[in-house]
């Protein structure tokens, strides 16, 4: 199922073979390099998505969504985080608010901020910006979020529905990696992907993704699907990407999908994001988990790091946040 007509502009460069893969037929020799995906256009277009909604509601006298994000301690990685997705409901006219706790808040203290949001009227969505302290039981936190309002998605009850193909908010960044997919007209059905990464926050739900048949509310990607991850011998991580159509690399590892190791004509989605030294400049740097510069010579299509899916996530919890408000799950269901 194709839910948005391919649009060639999100790719940079756009050469000649897009056509030829689309139609499943081989690439051949004179391939120059992969359609570089851009993330940051994707990102625009579902905020203005998001925004057109957001105005006509507004328009009829009704307040806008608000979200409410839960910010514990000050790690810097966290705090750009949280920066980034604040304007991004500023663009989108998303109210928001931070709240902002000291590392030393207690576990029972955090709980009762979350009630407190939980209970609010003019609230829609909360996010809790992970990680949380090691003495803070994450998984306790999680799923303390009311599930109408956990727009995450890292609840046991969206977690619990969105496995058995039941609607429910989808976690940001596979989201993201499904609606980087759509629109960019990769094809999905009958083709053989990897996942390589199983965290249950981006690695497994992605699989799961790629894999529903359509049959429920999930929308389906109906590809045969794999999943390994960073422990998976490099012998038979490469026996199993060099035979995909499609590679999500989400375990963490820098460069650890190389060029070797992607059939020619493959689509490669890079959720990785690792601070490495750079050794020319002595400056910290973000990478992926995919070698860029070399696998983009063998692939169709590509994710950068940065510019690729990051962009795309926090465009994603916009839309969770307005569908939150909008009330469009009924959790009642059984």
């Amino acid at each position: 199922m194709m839910l948005f007509s391919p649009v060639r502009h999100l790719c940079k460069p756009v050469t000649t073979y897009l056509t030829h893969f689309r139609r499943g037929l081989h690439l051949d020799d004179r391939l120059a390099s992969a359609c570089v995906i851009d993330g940051k256009s994707v990102a625009k277009a579902i905020r203005e998505e998001v925004k057109s909604e957001i105005d006509e509601v507004v328009s009829s006298g009704r307040r806008p969504p608000h979200l409410s994000v839960v910010l514990v301690g000050a790690d810097p990685a966290s705090q750009v985080y949280v920066n980034n997705k604040i304007k991004a409901t500023k663009h989108t006219g998303i109210t928001s608010s931070t709240l902002k706790l000291p590392a030393s808040v207690t576990e029972a203290e955090l709980l009762s901020h979350i009630d407190t949001l939980n209970k609010s009227a003019e609230v829609d969505g909360i996010l809790v910006q992970l990680p949380v302290p090691p003495h803070i039981h994450e998984r306790r936190v999680c799923n303390a979020v009311t599930p109408s309002k956990d727009v995450d998605g890292f609840g046991v009850v969206n977690i619990g529905r969105f496995c058995v193909d039941q609607t429910a908010y989808v976690p940001a960044t596979p989201a993201a990696v499904l609606e980087i997919i759509r629109r960019t007209g990769i094809p999905t059905f009958g083709k053989n992907a990897v996942v390589v990464g199983r965290s249950k926050n981006v690695g497994l739900p992605i699989a799961i993704l790629l894999h529903a048949d359509g049959r429920n509310d999930t929308d389906a990607g109906d590809a045969t699907t794999t999943i390994c991850h960073r422990f998976t011998p490099p012998d038979q991580l490469k026996v199993f990407t060099a035979t995909a159509d499609i590679i999500i690399a989400a375990a963490g590892v820098p460069d650890l999908i190389t060029a070797d190791m992607v059939k020619l004509g493959a689509a490669v989605i890079d959720v990785g994001i690792n601070r490495i030294k750079d050794e020319e400049t002595g400056k910290t740097k973000l990478v992926g988990d995919v070698d860029f510069q070399g696998v983009r010579e063998k692939a169709a299509y590509i994710t950068p790091v940065p510019g690729g899916v990051g962009p795309v996530t926090v465009a994603m919890l916009m839309k969770n946040t307005l569908l939150a408000y909008k009330k469009d799950i009924d959790f009642e269901l059984t």
